[in-house]
């Protein structure tokens, strides 16, 4: 980690446990040497902070370009390893950025559903995921979030006081046979197996407690 990701890690890490309780199930199951995907349902601006502080080493996020326009934080995007994107059309350009990285030996996180959930459920999943593991073939980590919409939800000005969870699912290996037949059909095909992963993950009997305010 540089400095400026050593740094906002260490602060996010404070005040997800100070305004949230952050938990984190099966951290485990992170895969932190080598190339890996990390992919997570979209809930809320929180998300990409929350699934960084999950990760001991540093990790490679995508965000909208209109990100790097914001007075202050902006010019600081790019030193916490923020890839912009330009939500308006197919930004080939990051997720090449993404795939080389990868190649490097990087770990970088997507959310297959690509924007915030507007209601707080899980979204169809884009197939830009799917290319990036047909080129790559590295292991996805299925990540899902939980409370982080009821933390801040869309619209919201500022985030309000809730538990939040993290719960860390088994790696995803893909192979060759899974993205032979190439194309936008076969990248589909992907990214909805990886949606399904995400969906399949869920808070055990003591945290659904907790999110729900029971002192039992």
């Amino acid at each position: 980690m540089n400095a400026w990701y050593w740094t906002g890690w260490t602060l996010s890490k404070i005040l997800a446990r100070l305004l949230f309780s952050y938990r984190i199930l099966h951290r485990e199951r992170i895969i932190e040497e080598g190339g890996a995907l990390l992919a997570m349902n979209h809930q809320s601006f929180l998300d990409p902070p929350l699934a960084g502080i999950a990760c001991r080493q540093d990790i490679y996020y995508l965000a909208r370009k209109s990100l790097l326009q914001w007075p202050l934080l902006g010019p600081v995007f790019p030193k916490i390893n923020v890839v912009p994107v330009d939500q308006e059309r197919a930004d080939m350009s990051a997720l090449k950025t993404v795939i080389r990285l990868l190649r490097e030996g990087h770990r970088t996180i997507i959310f297959p559903e690509g924007g915030r959930t507007s209601d707080g459920n899980l979204q169809p999943a884009q197939p830009g995921i799917g290319l990036v593991v047909a080129k790559t073939l590295v292991p996805v980590i299925p990540m899902r979030i939980f409370g982080a919409f009821e933390a801040f939800p869309r619209g919201a000005k500022l985030p309000r006081i809730h538990p939040i969870t993290l719960v860390v699912g088994e790696p995803l290996r893909f192979t060759e046979a899974d993205v032979r037949e190439g194309g936008r059909e076969a990248y589909q095909l992907i990214a909805d197996r990886i949606l399904a992963a995400i969906a399949a993950l869920e808070l055990p009997p003591e945290e659904v407690r907790r999110h729900a305010g029971d002192p039992d």
